[in-house]
């Protein structure tokens, strides 16, 4: 009975968190990077500077060979575009995912260390002010924030969520598949998060993901 009792409250608990988390977590990134932007546009271009400290490394290939004014017309309008995209929860997962790049390629280029010769003393960079060793806390916090949006989509208060339920597809959100291709999809997306600070973190999750994804042709 008692366990009945607990079942029932964690069942109704997350079919309010379905409402509640994404939304909360759509309304503070969009705030963030909206605000972001807008400084950005409203502001001048300073990429020309990056990189400023000796422990920057500037911009990861292959935004490193482009125009500084691309760049910056990228990462303005980045921000702004796809943060109304998730203020609204619209084509949430593809926003999510192009702010990560977005937040990823920002760690890189001036808050990530260039050399760090131990975990800790990388974790020394897991700061807000910067002391020599890098300052990457807030771009890692927005990728954490950025990942179950990106993996669960807007929630049932969004315009993905409407979408769904006006052509008759919104059964599919209940549907899981869990194989080697959602294990695939998990390391892609964790390459694509890394290989920006940290090549080659990127490249064994790359690897990981190719092989979980080719593991059902071997089994045939």
């Amino acid at each position: 009975m008692m366990f009945d009792a607990y079942d029932n409250l964690t069942a109704r608990l997350r079919v309010a968190g379905d409402y509640l988390w994404p939304l909360t977590l759509r309304l503070i990134l969009f705030w963030e990077f909206w605000e972001s932007g807008i400084t950005k546009l409203r502001g001048s271009n300073w990429f020309a500077d990056i990189p400023w400290a000796d422990w920057q490394k500037g911009f990861p290939w292959p935004f490193s060979t482009l125009p500084v004014e691309l760049n910056w017309q990228a990462a303005t309008w980045g921000e702004l575009v796809f943060s109304v995209l998730l203020l609204f929860g619209l084509f949430t997962r593809f926003a999510a995912f192009s702010l990560i790049v977005v937040a990823a390629v920002a760690a890189a280029a001036v808050h990530w260390p260039a050399t760090w010769g131990s975990l800790r003393g990388l974790w020394e960079g897991y700061a807000i002010t910067a002391q020599g060793a890098g300052n990457f806390k807030l771009s890692l916090l927005f990728v954490l924030m950025l990942l179950p949006l990106l993996f669960h989509g807007g929630g049932k208060l969004s315009l993905d969520h409407l979408l769904l339920k006006l052509t008759g597809r919104d059964s599919c959100v209940s549907e899981r598949l869990g194989d080697g291709i959602a294990a695939a999809l998990l390391f892609a997306v964790l390459g694509v998060t890394t290989i920006w600070v940290e090549p080659s973190w990127g490249i064994a999750c790359f690897v990981v993901s190719a092989l979980f994804g080719l593991a059902p042709a071997f089994r045939r």
